[in-house]
C-alpha cells in the first residue's frame, strides 16, 4: 500500500467538509531518511488508521513550506480540518507514528 503523492496545488485546492484528519508527509526523492520514514507510514496506513495520508515533494511545496516553516526533511503534518495541529520532525518507530494518529 501506497501513500497518495500529491501537488501543493492539489492540496490547497482540496474541499475539506467536517472534522477530517490528514496527514502529510514533505520530503524529497533523493532523502534516504524520508524513505525510511515514508516506509513507516505505510504500515501505519496498513493497520486502518482513521486518518488520510498523504505524501508532498517538499521541493515543489514552497507556499507550505514558508506558510508552515518546515525547516527539514522528512516531516509529518498532522491536521484537523485542513489546519496543521503539529509537525513531526523525528520519526521515532512505528508504534510512536500509530499513537499520534489515533489521539
Amino acid at each position: 500500500m501506497a501513500i497518495q503523492e500529491i501537488s501543493e496545488d492539489e492540496w490547497l485546492n482540496m474541499v475539506r467538509i467536517g472534522n477530517g484528519k490528514d496527514a502529510i508527509l514533505f520530503s524529497s526523492p533523493f532523502c534516504g531518511t524520508c524513505k525510511v520514514a515514508e516506509r513507516m507510514l505505510e504500515v501505519v496506513e496498513a493497520s486502518n488508521v482513521p486518518i488520510t495520508m498523504y505524501k508532498i515533494n517538499i521541493n515543489y511545496a514552497p507556499k507550505l513550506r514558508e506558510a508552515w516553516k518546515i525547516s527539514s526533511i522528512p516531516c509529518l503534518v498532522l491536521l484537523q480540518n485542513g489546519e496543521p495541529i503539529r509537525f513531526e520532525y523525528a520519526m521515532r518507530s512505528v508504534n510512536y507514528l500509530y499513537d499520534i494518529m489515533i489521539k
